[in-house]
């Protein structure tokens, strides 16, 4: 069975994207979709970085700067957990913003291998119903 810091984070050293980075954009998506809310505690540093042989840093990291930019909090004797004012985030423009990125490489890469249109949108959908 999968444990809880599993299923938050997915965490791929092989991918290019630093940690401290896919982290940020796993809980500003996870927070964005409502999957996290207001008050709910994240892992700790101490248990995100042992479940994942990372270094503690690296998450410490990821988790002060969503501080900084306030979609996490530190709560005393709990830890870090989703800051209380995140309804702007949950907006369908807002969490399209965190895709566009995705999509766009998507794009890129999909036009640079001279693949269809129809192709791609089908494996595309695909995904998204296997992922559900």
């Amino acid at each position: 069975m999968d444990s809880p810091i599993t299923l938050l984070f997915q965490i791929k050293p092989s991918s290019g994207i630093p940690i401290y980075r896919q982290v940020i954009e796993q809980v500003n998506r996870l927070v964005a979709s409502g999957s996290l809310k207001a008050g709910d505690e994240l892992p700790s540093v101490r248990q995100v970085a042992g479940h994942f042989a990372v270094n503690p840093m690296t998450i410490s990291k990821a988790y002060s700067l969503l501080e900084a930019v306030g979609v996490l909090e530190r709560v005393r004797g709990k830890g870090m957990v989703v800051a209380s004012d995140q309804a702007a985030t949950r907006s369908l423009r807002k969490r399209m913003e965190l895709v566009h990125p995705i999509l766009r490489e998507a794009a890129t890469q999909a036009n640079q291998l001279d693949l269809p249109k129809e192709a791609v949108l089908q494996a595309f959908a695909g995904y998204l119903e296997e992922t559900k």
